[in-house]
């Protein structure tokens, strides 16, 4: 039998406000052709009973983007100075679809992950998911990429994911928690001590993809004898 190209990981409450959420990777089947992350297992966290394109102009896609700034605000029923880079009636919106037809089976056996590198939130904030359901996945995989701006709610998630920093204030708030950063610079701003550029920017010179790199991998205990940088990259 053919393996499905994605199941469902998480179904169940948002840990952000309690609303009905899903998470769902996909790839399983097939390589991925996003060319920035390369060959990942990708994780969607969608709510369940509304469209991602339409949540977010209701505010409902707080479920499971939390407090991120780059959500944007609502204004007379529409989405406004929205910044985040997922088009959310593109692939959030197929994967929401194909979920309402029934077309994900529910994972049975985290060992679909092995050998896999996984992109912990391809849309929405792992932080939404009950941890359990994410260390899992990144214990059977051979690499994750993660990211949260809900880091001082969700201290914890520190091992799996890295901080969403939007400035130097925002960064120092979230090492002293224990994360590392990825940071997002404007054009007017140079990186800080401990960081680099993101390997994989256009400023970089796209020296790898993040199937590869793999340094955006939050701050897992290890017997590193170096530090590991944070991360920073213009933003487009």
């Amino acid at each position: 039998m053919k393996q499905p190209n994605g199941y469902i990981l998480y179904s169940g409450p948002s840990l952000l406000d309690g609303a009905p959420i899903v998470a769902i990777g996909t790839g399983f089947a097939g390589a991925s052709a996003n060319p920035k992350t390369g060959d990942m297992i990708q994780v969607w966290i969608l709510r369940q009973d509304i469209a991602p394109h339409l949540a977010i102009h209701t505010g409902d896609d707080a479920s499971v983007c939390g407090n991120c700034p780059l959500r944007g605000a609502i204004v007379a029923g529409r989405n406004v100075k929205r910044d985040c880079y997922v088009s959310t009636f593109q692939a959030p919106n197929s994967v929401w679809k194909k979920y309402k037809r029934d077309g994900y089976p529910i994972l049975d056996t985290y060992s679909r992950f092995a050998g896999r590198k996984v992109r912990l939130g391809a849309y929405g904030d792992p932080a939404a998911i009950p941890k359990q359901y994410l260390q899992a996945a990144v214990n059977a995989s051979a690499g994750i990429t993660g990211y949260t701006h809900q880091y001082a709610s969700s201290p914890e998630y520190s091992t799996v994911t890295m901080a969403s920093a939007d400035n130097s204030k925002s960064r120092a708030a979230a090492k002293a928690l224990g994360f590392r950063t990825f940071r997002v610079m404007r054009k007017n701003e140079t990186l800080e001590a401990g960081e680099i550029l993101c390997p994989a920017s256009k400023e970089a010179g796209v020296k790898t993809n993040c199937a590869k790199c793999r340094l955006c991998n939050g701050n897992p205990p290890s017997s590193r004898k170096r530090p590991v940088p944070d991360i920073a990259i213009y933003i487009h």
